[in-house]
């Protein structure tokens, strides 16, 4: 697939490369697993001298080894006898650096961990050694969200407070989503949009596979997505035993739980028969792939609290792949496409909820955007969006037909809010598949 977006990103690190001409600068890139890191590393340098190096959990000797024979192919240094630790590398490297501008990248540097987690103490003293004289464009880049934030940001990790820049990478924006369907299919339509959306979430690697199989159109993604010979039935998987290398179990069926509409602690609590708020703030906090959502305006310590997944994919993977593990072992793909497109009208409107909140989020002017509901859960406002420095606010309903809108309903409904938007000029309107 093409390159698309990440302009930003590429910005800031052409602007660190050019400070590191004067002095060192030490760049954390993290993100989620398949969200195009080393695509963007790579994009970065191309055409210009890079020391590339792909963390391996191996024997640190052997992997030395290698990475000396790197070092002296690329840069041509001429490193003397068998360098077996990883602080010798980086002494060598760091050192090379006070007299040579060196673009030097760690790719899934949290493998070290495994290695031999004393490696990052050994980076840290030798940074501080050599920083004030080194012309360096350091960038590490890893795909444990959890782990990467433990050994860079957490204070009592040893290279805590060394990085000059931080890019945490997002999923593609809706516009690039929309530009990256455009290239590859001029023709489609909102609906063929609302379900790469759904499915990948604008992960890219996700995205450029559905391309390279010629998936532009709804019915065929859909195909290609519970195909058995894909990577996508098993992706869940692996993404998640990546983070979790403990009580997996839980984790997974609080996930799917949720995935599934079971979205309080309470009903979740009552089918797992366990205490979960340790468990839900972890996968909150740490892992970030919960986010926890109150009726707009609602205080923090109100108890209306529901749960929702961050990402798209593993919305999708655990609703409809995680529970139907057992057709896929069973090569009966085609009862799980069955079973997608059961459910695929329900499933579809909530998610289109969830794409025009990201777009009002991406494209104009809100600084809170959420959903409402009474303490009986019988009245929900889909969007209600406010602009607290304009004094504006927007309310309204989203449906996949637009006929199936009632606005005079969704005014009523709104009442009980009109006290906390006094002297807000309110709009009500509607989204559907249309308004894409």
């Amino acid at each position: 697939m093409d390159f698309f977006g990440r302009e930003k990103e590429l910005e800031i690190l052409r602007r660190e490369e050019e400070l590191s001409a004067s002095s060192a600068r030490f760049t954390i890139v993290m993100g989620r697993r398949r969200i195009g890191k080393t695509s963007l590393i790579r994009r970065n340098f191309q055409g210009r001298q890079c020391l590339y190096i792909l963390a391996k959990n191996e024997a640190e000797a052997t992997f030395c080894s290698s990475i000396q024979r790197q070092i002296q192919r690329e840069l041509g240094i001429s490193v003397y006898g068998s360098v077996r630790s990883m602080r010798d590398i980086f002494d060598i490297l760091f050192s090379y650096a006070t007299q040579n501008q060196l673009n030097l990248v760690i790719d899934e540097v949290q493998e070290f961990f495994y290695v031999r987690k004393s490696i990052f103490a050994d980076m840290q003293e030798l940074w501080d050694k050599y920083k004030p004289d080194m012309k360096i464009n350091f960038i590490t880049c890893g795909s444990i969200y959890s782990l990467m934030k433990e050994l860079f940001e957490d204070k009592k990790s040893a290279m805590y407070g060394r990085m000059t820049k931080r890019l945490d990478l997002q999923p593609f924006s809706i516009a690039t989503q929309k530009q990256i369907l455009r290239h590859y299919y001029p023709a489609y339509t909102p609906a063929d949009l609302l379900c790469l959306y759904m499915l990948t979430g604008g992960v890219a690697k996700y995205i450029e596979t559905l391309m390279d199989e010629g998936a532009f159109k709804k019915e065929r993604m859909l195909t290609c997505f519970t195909n058995e010979y894909m990577p996508f039935l098993t992706e869940g998987n692996d993404l998640i035993n990546m983070e979790f290398r403990k009580e997996g179990a839980v984790y997974y069926s609080i996930l799917s739980l949720i995935a599934d509409g079971k979205n309080t602690s309470g009903e979740i609590d009552s089918v797992l028969g366990i205490t979960t708020s340790a468990y839900l703030r972890n996968l909150e906090i740490n892992y970030t792939l919960l986010k926890k959502m109150r009726p707009i305006f609602a205080s923090e310590r109100s108890k209306g609290v529901k749960y929702k997944l961050n990402d798209n994919f593993l919305q999708f993977w655990f609703r409809f792949i995680y529970p139907n593990l057992d057709l896929v072992e069973n090569h009966r793909s085609d009862l799980l496409l069955d079973i997608v497109k059961k459910g695929y009208d329900v499933y579809s409107g909530l998610v289109l909820e969830r794409y025009f909140q990201q777009k009002l989020w991406e494209e104009e002017r809100f600084t809170i955007i959420g959903n409402w509901w009474d303490s009986k859960g019988e009245n929900e406002i889909d969007i209600v969006a406010v602009n607290r420095i304009d004094r504006t606010a927007r309310i309204a309903e989203v449906k996949i037909n637009r006929n199936k809108i009632s606005m005079p309903v969704l005014k009523e409904k709104s009442q009980k809010l009109i006290g906390e938007l006094k002297r807000y000029q309110i709009e009500y309107t509607s989204y559907s598949l249309e308004d894409m």
